[in-house]
This record gives C-alpha cells, sequence and structure tokens, in this order.
C-alpha cells in the first residue's frame, strides 16, 4: 500500500521514525521509552506527530501489545531502511573500518547460551564482520527476511513449508506445572502464542482428539511470557524441550497426549549471499547437528 503525506515537501525527522521503530519492536511503548532513555508520553507525542504527518494512525494500542497497522507496517519498513542508511552514513564518516555486516534472525528460544557462545566466538573470528542479530516470532523474521531486511534466519515452520541450507526435525513436549498442574481441569485451560503462531492449531487438535474440552487461558507473542503462564498453573503448553525449565512437569503419552512431529528447524539464507553469511550459516549448522539444540 502507499501512503500519502498530507504535504508532497515533509520531511520525516530521524528521531520520529527511531520511536516508532522501538515501540513496534518492543510492542510497548513503557519499554521502548526505557530504551530510548525518554518517557512514555514523549515516545507516544512522537508516534502522533508521525500520523499528524502522514495522515494515517500507524499503531494499534492494545491491551498487552502495541501492533503496527497496515500504513505502519509500511513506514516501518521504510524508516528501518532510512535509519540503516544513516547509522551506516555516520559509520563511513566516522572512519569505521567494518567491512561486512550480517543480519540474521533467531527465534527467541535460541537466543542465549550456546546460541550465543557460538555467535561469540564467530565475531572474535571475524572482526571485519559487524553482526547484527534479531530475535522474535517466527513468522515476523520470515517476513523480515522476505522484505530484505534479513540475510539469514534460523526459522521453525511446517515441514516442507521452506527450503533450506539445512534442516531438521524439531522436537516438541507437552508442559504442565510442576507445582499448579492444570492438565486434569476441565475445560482444559492452554497457553498459546497468538493466532496463526506455532503450535497453537497442533495443541487444539490434539485435545479436541482425546475428546476433552479446552478453553484458551493465556496468549502472549513471547516465550517468556508462556513460560511464566504454565509455570504459574495458567494451563499447559506445547514447546521445544529447550525452552522447559525446572518449573515445568512434562506430559506424554501417559496423559493421553499425542507427539507433534509435524515441525521442523530450518536455516536460510540466498544463493548470491556473501561468504560471511555462508560462513555463519555453517557455524549455526555445527551447532545443531552436534548439541541438537
Amino acid at each position: 500500500m502507499s501512503i500519502s503525506v498530507k504535504s508532497n515537501r515533509a520531511l520525516f525527522d530521524l528521531d520520529l521514525l527511531r520511536a516508532i521503530v522501538v515501540v513496534a519492536d518492543c510492542g510497548s511503548f513503557t519499554t521502548a521509552a526505557a530504551r530510548l532513555h525518554s518517557t512514555q508520553s514523549t515516545i507516544s507525542q512522537k508516534v502522533r506527530r508521525l500520523e499528524d504527518m502522514v495522515g494515517h494512525r500507524l499503531l494499534v494500542r492494545g491491551n498487552r501489545d502495541v501492533l503496527p497497522t497496515d500504513a505502519g507496517q509500511t513506514l516501518l519498513g521504510y524508516a528501518r531502511h532510512m535509519l540503516a542508511l544513516n547509522d551506516q552514513m555516520l559509520e563511513a564518516l566516522a572512519g569505521a573500518m567494518v567491512g561486512t555486516t550480517v543480519r540474521l534472525g533467531v527465534p527467541e528460544d535460541f537466543v542465549g547460551g550456546r546460541t550465543t557462545n557460538a555467535l561469540s566466538d564467530f565475531s572474535r573470528r571475524h572482526p571485519q564482520v559487524k553482526l547484527e542479530v534479531t530475535s522474535g516470532l517466527c513468522r515476523d523474521l520470515s517476513q523480515a527476511y522476505d522484505n530484505g531486511e534479513l540475510d539469514l534466519v534460523l526459522l521453525k515452520q511446517r515441514r516442507n513449508s521452506r527450503e533450506g541450507v539445512a534442516c531438521w526435525p524439531e522436537r516438541l513436549q507437552w508442559i504442565d506445572s510442576a507445582r499448579l498442574p492444570a492438565f486434569e481441569l476441565d475445560p482444559i485451560p492452554l497457553v498459546t502464542f497468538p493466532p496463526r503462531g506455532l503450535y497453537r492449531d497442533d495443541m487444539i487438535s490434539a485435545i479436541e482428539g482425546m475428546g476433552r474440552r479446552w478453553r484458551i487461558s493465556f496468549t502472549s507473542s513471547s516465550l517468556s511470557g508462556i513460560q511464566a503462564a504454565v509455570a504459574d498453573g495458567m494451563g499447559i503448553s506445547l514447546l521445544p524441550p529447550r525452552a522447559a525449565t525446572g518449573e515445568h512437569r512434562v506430559l506424554g503419552i501417559q496423559q493421553g497426549l499425542p507427539e507433534v512431529d509435524s515441525y521442523e528447524i530450518v536455516i536460510v539464507h540466498r544463493p548470491t549471499a556473501d561468504v560471511m553469511v555462508k560462513s555463519l550459516a555453517e557455524v549455526l549448522t555445527e551447532l545443531l547437528v552436534v548439541h541438537a539444540i
């Protein structure tokens, strides 16, 4: 879609663009204000100024998350590009000697631990490479890759959805609260990602296949939110084993729950990718093969 601004001569302040990008990334005005060392009211004013300039509402403010509208999505794509160009210009003028930038996207449950250690080792071995890592929902990472905003992505997807340079089956397990189990409740409360999020439809189909009633008790786009809700007894969920903690109890066939094996982990980059992108893909491939994270 196109955005028609009120004046053809309107100029976009990078400070305003940075404010809306950070709000969209954080999903919260409060968190964005903290990250930008500002106040929530100041960030809100900057977003309103942008909305007045373009004549469109750019963000939808819900009870939990702040989401971009269609016009907001369009503006965000250009805003990220403009901010990136600005940063590149500043680096060039400052004499920065960064040879290559590799933009990597990984799911939230891969952030930290062995993955971060591997990325740190890669950066030390290739000091000329600027590594930019983005974490988030796989559908958002996939869209960012398709939009040209990422060079390399590690995705979780239904099998054979997208061809990659390497792929492995994604192991999943049912989890409940160790302290306040919810599986025996009727209807069974489910803790899930938002609609169209990973595993949600599989959970519902599995519960219905058991002849049990269900209800969505908690929805979050954050993995940590899902983990905490299950641990506190809000309901059961379906997650990779690496996402389970000591506060969770693993469920399975003894409770009549089926195994869900319809997902895979895939590494994706373009055939024309820079040699450093392909080198990092090999690092991630080795990490997955050796450690089965």
